[in-house]
């Protein structure tokens, strides 16, 4: 694949309705003060769209282009939960092991039951485990969120705003914190990955940046993705507005600030720092990219592991990921009260399991994720699909992603 674009009509799509999309995300820029966004679709191994509207930088002017870098966040994600399986495949550790065979300051882990200021901390009913890290059932949570009391302990713990801490220090504060819950009770959204981070270093014996660049990024073309960006390249990355930083604020005050009709230029540089930093290394947050840059690990994906003659996983482990990996009590999951009906969750990624229950067009076995800052991608391997959405917009509740999502599946043949 050369990220090269092809007919639609050859690949089964419809030119004339794809032309929907982009005045549809021109009302974003015009309606909803997002500065800019970049749709790209890709069906059967070719580009069949990918276009810009608004601006890298609405003060500037600096329209977006291919080449627009991007603060990515929680599509830091499945890269990283791809990473690990890479050593999954090689017999580096089960599913079932615990993780306190790997990192010791797991060992002493305990379950906050009750409230911060009468409750008490208890012991595990059993150890947190690698899948129930790479299915958000560890029991850990978010800085963010505010439905346990452990979230106040995160924020204390400046565990997401010093990027300057090196991965191991930061995981190990982790591991002092109670859990919010008890493994394998919860499917909750939190740092789980950041552990799976810290998880290949320890089992790789290499820095995550290093592993990551080997398994992944050249080895795919991925030339403009990492967790720095140089400064030469600095006048590529693309300006955040929005609402408050997620890494360093609530829910209930990005809610406030939304509900106020707060939308300004958002300094992310000191929690998300886009200077070379050997230490600024996570899991969950943290890397740059561009559209084009995350088609390719996307394609991988939709190869079965494969892109360019390079394999990365094997197709029967790719598979296993995109599987539900779920009990059935655990769904429908959802974050700070918004429920992904239809879904589950694999190693890594949602899962569509239901159509009719997700109120959006697709086919079972879809998968995918999206980031803070409004960026989103999709993979559908029975339509041989690939959706991914990028802006810099901070936790915005307007849905651009679902309306082009929509938008995608309109224009199949």
């Amino acid at each position: 694949m050369n990220n090269s674009f092809v007919s639609p009509d050859s690949v089964g799509c419809s030119a004339e309705r794809l032309a929907r999309i982009k005045p549809f995300m021109q009302s974003y820029i015009d309606c909803h003060g997002f500065s800019g966004l970049t749709t790209l679709l890709a069906r059967r191994g070719g580009v069949v769209h990918c276009e810009h509207v608004g601006f890298q930088d609405r003060d500037r002017k600096t329209p977006l282009s291919d080449d627009t870098i991007f603060r990515i966040y929680s599509m830091t994600k499945p890269i990283i939960s791809a990473a690990l399986m890479t050593l999954y495949e090689e017999g580096r550790f089960q599913l079932t092991d615990s993780v306190s065979k790997y990192i010791s300051a797991f060992r002493k882990t305990k379950v906050l039951h009750g409230t911060l200021s009468a409750g008490k901390e208890v012991d595990l009913v059993r150890p947190v485990t690698v899948r129930d890290l790479l299915t958000h059932t560890a029991g850990l949570t978010y800085n963010f969120l505010e439905d346990s009391p452990v979230s106040e302990l995160y924020r204390s713990a400046n565990l997401m705003s010093d990027p300057g801490r090196p991965l191991e220090s930061m995981i190990n504060e982790l591991a002092r914190i109670p859990l919010a819950y008890q493994p394998g009770t919860t499917w909750h959204y939190s740092m789980a990955t950041d552990v799976i981070a810290h998880l290949i270093e320890v089992l790789s014996g290499q820095p995550l940046q290093d592993f990551l660049q080997q398994r992944l990024f050249s080895p795919l073309g991925m030339n403009s993705t990492g967790f720095s960006v140089s400064p030469a390249e600095h006048h590529r990355i693309a300006t955040m507005y929005g609402h408050p930083d997620i890494t360093t604020s609530t829910f209930s005050t990005i809610i406030g600030a939304w509900k106020s009709g707060f939308n300004e230029q958002i300094d992310v540089e000191t929690t998300y720092p886009a200077a070379n930093s050997h230490s600024f290394a996570r899991g969950g947050h943290g890397l740059f990219s561009t559209a084009r840059d995350y088609l390719r690990f996307a394609q991988m994906l939709l190869n079965r592991g494969t892109l360019d003659g390079v394999r990365i996983l094997s197709p029967r482990i790719v598979d296993f990921m995109h599987l539900n990996h779920l009990q059935e009590t655990l769904l429908p999951f959802g974050i700070g009260g918004i429920m992904r009906s239809g879904y589950g969750f694999g190693l890594g990624s949602r899962v569509l399991l239901n159509v009719a229950e997700s109120a959006l067009p697709g086919s079972i076995g879809e998968y995918g994720w999206a980031g803070a800052a409004k960026t989103y991608f999709w993979v559908d391997p029975k339509e041989e699909l690939i959706g991914i959405l990028m802006a810099q917009y901070m936790v915005s509740f307007d849905t651009p992603e679902r309306d082009f999502q929509l938008l995608a599946y309109q224009a199949l043949e």
